[in-house]
């Protein structure tokens, strides 16, 4: 029992490590393809093509799809929420001069968020281990991105929409954990980045469509498409399926973190006292989030 126990928290700690990497450079990737495109269209056709690439994996593995209409409007729902939803306010925040990592400090409120609405609707139960992480990673996030923060009319703005992003991932990672559990990765997420696609069609129709094909654009719309909308996504709903969903989503705390380090990779950003400062409350918050109880 104590080996399954340590491998399962192996195999957890890499499908969290993987998950941070993927989702949280994310984040560096849309404001470096929006540098080249608009945000709409960089989206749709990031959906779209995720969309194609899913579909075509399910056929040849002949991955189950949903049996009941039902089914298939509760994946779509999610979809829409946690890829769409979230996605749109994303690309429309970056695109109002809010940085990724600005971004990534809202979309680390989720683990409260999700741990609130997780309590109220899924009856999960939640320790004071949580609770006290909650907070201690919440004062982490803050010092990983309180240096760099600036504030301009058209940042408040555009912060609007990272709040947009918040909800819109927060409350389908809790339909998901609801009424999806059991959805096929490949059949399933095809729906979904289809179901984002649509969703963002009528955006399409508010902004200048452009797009610059340069190695830039394609290098970030490849691995938005791939990384994230695929690889990033499959490890989500993989680590909500095996556990709760409070407990998931503490790991957005790490998103900042994530999103700093490619940043200094990519851009050459320095990182200073207070981000290091910062990496270390919010690995001990994720520490009292994880504890499990010895009963």
């Amino acid at each position: 029992m104590y080996k399954y126990k340590i491998k399962k928290s192996i195999e957890g700690s890499f499908l969290a490590i993987g998950f941070v990497l993927l989702y949280g450079s994310g984040f560096v990737f849309t404001q470096f393809g929006l540098e080249n495109a608009s945000p709409m269209a960089f989206l749709a056709l990031r959906f779209f093509i995720a969309f194609i690439i899913l579909l075509t994996i399910a056929y040849y593995l002949k991955s189950s799809w949903p049996k009941t209409i039902k089914e298939f409007l509760h994946i779509c729902i999610a979809g829409s929420l946690t890829v769409g939803t979230f996605s749109i306010g994303v690309f429309l925040s970056i695109s109002y001069g809010v940085s990724a990592s600005l971004n990534a400090l809202v979309i680390a409120l989720q683990p409260i968020v999700v741990t609130y609405f997780a309590m109220k609707f899924l009856g999960e139960n939640v320790s004071k281990y949580v609770v006290i992480g909650l907070i201690t990673g919440f004062t982490g996030v803050c010092l990983v991105i309180i240096s760099s923060m600036s504030f301009s009319m058209t940042e408040i703005f555009g912060i609007l929409f990272s709040f947009v992003a918040l909800f819109g991932l927060s409350f389908g990672n809790l339909y998901q954990k609801k009424y999806c559990v059991n959805m096929n990765l490949f059949s399933g997420g095809a729906i979904q980045t289809l179901s984002s696609t649509i969703l963002v069609i009528p955006f399409l129709f508010f902004e200048d469509i452009h797009m610059n094909f340069n190695s830039d654009f394609i290098i970030a719309l490849s691995y938005m498409s791939v990384g994230v909308s695929i690889g990033a996504l499959s490890l989500l709903y993989i680590m909500i399926e095996k556990g709760a969903v409070s407990k998931v989503s503490s790991i957005f705390y790490l998103m900042p973190v994530s999103a700093v380090f490619i940043s200094w990779l990519l851009f050459d950003k320095n990182v200073d006292i207070m981000v290091i400062a910062g990496v270390v409350i919010i690995f001990i918050s994720i520490l009292l989030i994880m504890k499990i109880d010895k009963k």
